[in-house]
């Protein structure tokens, strides 16, 4: 088993929620890249738990300890090890669990892969604890990225039933960087304030609630990407889906297309100071697989956190007799405000590897442009 994604650029995840660390290899990172790695704490810190009664009481300082790959504060042309140590588990939450999986979490199915072999405390190596080197790899191409005029943002769409603002057809830099440094990475505070008082209810009936991610890309040229089995889009949907909790993906308008005429749902192309653009970006700046240099729009769908403090149903392993469990331990009652910044992370990553991919010149000429 690999948990790996990437073309010419290869991550690969390692690692369980309670064992001695988690980590990422990135392999096909350009020579000489300086890392600012302040820049990336700051990053980082946008997920992590601990800080609020929004999120789990679990925190943990997720320093990276970079074993190779990095030298001088550049990267030199090597792969890329990253380890960040688990120095805050309590693996005794679990104990009554090991053979009562829980609804809605990997427990059955990977005990029906691996017989009982894996090691699930905390959910294993299907742990959102996995996304902290997936945000320190992301963090790395973001600042590649940023320094050729291409950004990836995000911002929570919705939680239950409130959502925010989406964003403009043409969001900007100053945009997504000012949603970035709110504690709550909402469009609108008063949106975000509704959102907020929907996680605490959820925490209060000691239950859960989902919510959705709307991520953009800006500054990406048109041309990139490839039709049918690689497109951008099945690029994008291969590695977000390896963000746990996430059930599902639009881009554009996405299902909202189905509803909607040729005459409303097309995009219709336009020149502006010599540059073709379309006057609208129902397709989330992607045709046929391939980017048109219009920001690229997607969301994706974030179930409620199946970890509850309610009495629920299952069974005990091997024997499959009934029973019920009630899930201690810290859990967040929403998920999708700290994956806001892995969504951008993953995006950040995928981007990266389409440049290198599509063309190694792309690249070269991305960075004498910018």
């Amino acid at each position: 088993m690999a948990s790996t994604f990437g073309e010419k650029l290869r991550i690969s995840v390692f690692g369980e929620s309670h064992g001695n660390g988690i980590g990422a290899l990135i392999e096909g990172l350009p020579a000489g890249e300086t890392i600012d790695f302040e820049q990336l704490m700051r990053f980082m810190e946008r997920r992590q738990g601990g800080r609020n009664a929004l999120s789990t009481a679990r925190k943990e300082p997720d320093i990276p300890e970079f074993v190779s790959g990095i030298f001088d504060n550049h990267t030199t042309g090597f792969p890329v090890c990253i380890r960040i140590a688990n120095t805050n588990t309590r693996s005794g939450d679990y104990n009554n669990l090991a053979m009562k999986p829980r609804p809605s979490h990997a427990d059955f199915s990977a005990y029906m892969k691996w017989h009982g072999a894996a090691d699930m405390r905390g959910g294993g190596h299907f742990s959102g604890r996995l996304t902290a080197p997936l945000c320190a790899a992301g963090g790395i191409a973001k600042q590649i990225l940023e320094r050729r005029g291409i950004f990836a943002g995000a911002h929570l769409s919705s939680v239950g039933t409130v959502q925010d603002v989406p964003f403009p057809m043409l969001p900007d830099a100053a945009m997504l960087a000012e949603i970035a440094a709110k504690d709550f990475p909402v469009i609108s505070d008063e949106k975000g304030a509704g959102m907020q008082a929907e996680i605490l209810a959820a925490r209060e009936a000691s239950d859960s609630v989902g919510g959705s991610i709307e991520c953009a890309v800006t500054g990406l040229p048109a041309g990139l990407g490839d039709p049918m089995f690689d497109g951008i889009e099945n690029r994008l949907s291969r590695a977000l889906f390896g963000i746990p909790a996430v059930k599902g993906i639009e881009f554009g308008d996405g299902f909202s297309l189905s509803e909607m005429r040729g005459s409303q749902a097309n995009d219709p192309f336009s020149s502006e100071n010599g540059k073709i653009i379309t006057k609208s970006n129902r397709n989330g700046g992607i045709l046929g697989g391939i980017s048109t240099g219009m920001p690229i729009r997607f969301r994706v769908a974030i179930k409620p956190t199946p970890s509850i403090a309610q009495p629920q149903e299952t069974v005990s392993l091997p024997q499959g007799e009934h029973t019920t469990i009630e899930i201690k331990g810290r859990h967040d009652p929403c998920i999708a405000q700290r994956a806001v910044p892995v969504v951008e992370a993953v995006t950040a990553l995928v981007v990266l590897d389409l440049i290198l991919s599509d063309s190694e010149p792309n690249y070269n000429n991305i960075a004498k442009e910018k």
